[in-house]
């Protein structure tokens, strides 16, 4: 990831999103932290902002990473971002490129959160039937 990008975007899901996000932000990494507060949301409301951070927290429809790419993009198009960074799981990460990649012309780069040990299991298997379905079923954004 370089210095910096024009957003931050914590997509929603298991893991410790919200703090890596948040310390991104307060890094002033990005002018812009964008939380999604989807299907399995971090769990609370829209964060408390960072100073000289401009927050935006939003409700994807649908609730997916197709959803949440579909926002990205048109909040790209709206405010003229050129690069983002992702905050998501290891399990997540390489789907949501590929989605967010079809839905934003910028650059796209990634940064994982923790996951706790015990949501692995489910994760992975999840996490590959739902990759198999965006490389070879919904290849739109």
């Amino acid at each position: 990831m370089p210095t910096r990008v024009s957003a931050i975007v914590m997509l929603a899901g298991p893991g410790d999103r919200l703090p890596v996000a948040l310390d991104l932000a307060r890094q002033h990494r990005a002018p812009v932290l964008v939380v999604s507060r989807g299907n399995q949301g971090y769990g609370g409301p829209c964060p408390s902002p960072v100073p000289g951070v401009k927050l935006i927290c939003f409700e994807p429809s649908p609730a997916t990473t197709q959803g949440e790419a579909a926002a990205l993009g048109r909040m790209a198009r709206q405010f003229r971002w050129n690069s983002v960074v992702l905050v998501t799981t290891r399990t997540q990460d390489t789907r949501a490129r590929i989605i967010t990649e079809r839905c934003f012309g910028g650059s796209t780069y990634v940064v994982t959160a923790p996951l706790p040990l015990g949501q692995w299991p489910y994760e992975i298997a999840y996490g590959w039937g739902a990759l198999f379905k965006a490389v070879f079923v919904v290849r739109s954004c």
